[in-house]
């Protein structure tokens, strides 16, 4: 039997082998992205910009390590930048309405816009 397992230390790593990773939780379109630096996320239309321009998204939470931020006085001054990488459409949702016995039938078809962000920078919340 490995001795990490034996002690009840599966998967953990020492405090000097664990990696910080800092992420948020930010607001675009009515919806929540959990995103960090690095990470493309797809969200709902952004009309206003172009591709290779910068957006600003409104921070709900930022977690950098063991600290947690999520006091809304603090959070108001961060904000997460980000680059506009690609607008498109998804996927294509088929809508079928269907009464039995009375010949009623209506088909309709949706494809919703999305842009394709990737995130730059997360600024550190402020002790």
């Amino acid at each position: 039997m490995f001795p990490a397992r034996a002690a009840g230390l599966r998967g953990c790593r020492s405090p000097s082998e664990r990696e910080t990773r800092v992420y948020a939780i930010v607001r675009s379109g009515g919806r929540q992205h959990k995103v960090a630096v690095g990470d493309i996320v797809e969200v709902d239309k952004i009309s206003t910009a172009k591709v290779g321009d910068t957006v600003e998204l409104s921070t709900l939470l930022v977690v950098d390590g063991d600290t947690v931020t999520s006091d809304p006085w603090v959070l108001a001054g961060i904000k997460v930048q980000a680059e506009v990488v690609d607008h498109h459409k998804g996927v294509k949702i088929d809508i079928l309405r269907y009464k039995n016995k009375t010949g009623y039938r209506r088909r309709q078809g949706h494809r919703q816009q999305y842009t394709a962000i990737k995130v730059t920078e997360i600024p550190a919340a402020a002790k």
